[in-house]
């Protein structure tokens, strides 16, 4: 399956913005999806995951009450709505389609190719 990511930006503390993942080439209501992202220098963070069906979700401690993700199995898109941002979220999005709703990344065997959210304070 294809991912493609988009929708971040540079923001200012506080905001909003919502990422989209759009999936091509497979059936995309056979995965489980996740956001995770990346900053400079460090390791790739679980951010949320959401199952097949869209009825399971968990999002990270760090973004919980705040990062809310969902998905639409008509339009093969799987969103991540981001509000009160911080600085500490700044970081390459990433996108990623799996077989079980888990927090590793290797878990997860597709990966779009990421979307920048930069939060200035």
């Amino acid at each position: 399956v294809q991912l493609q990511a988009s929708g971040g930006g540079l923001v200012q503390a506080g905001g909003s913005l919502r990422l989209s993942c759009a999936a091509s080439g497979r059936t995309f209501s056979n995965y489980d999806m996740g956001w995770f992202r990346q900053a400079p220098g460090k390791e790739r963070e679980f951010v949320a995951v959401i199952s097949a069906g869209g009825g399971l979700t968990y999002h990270a401690d760090s973004v919980k009450g705040r990062f809310t993700i969902s998905r639409d199995n008509v339009k093969n898109t799987v969103y991540l709505q981001m509000t009160s941002l911080r600085p500490e979220d700044t970081a390459v999005y990433l996108c990623a389609a799996g077989s079980q709703p888990r927090r590793s990344p290797d878990w997860y065997s597709y990966w779009g190719q990421g979307t920048q959210v930069t939060v200035s304070s």
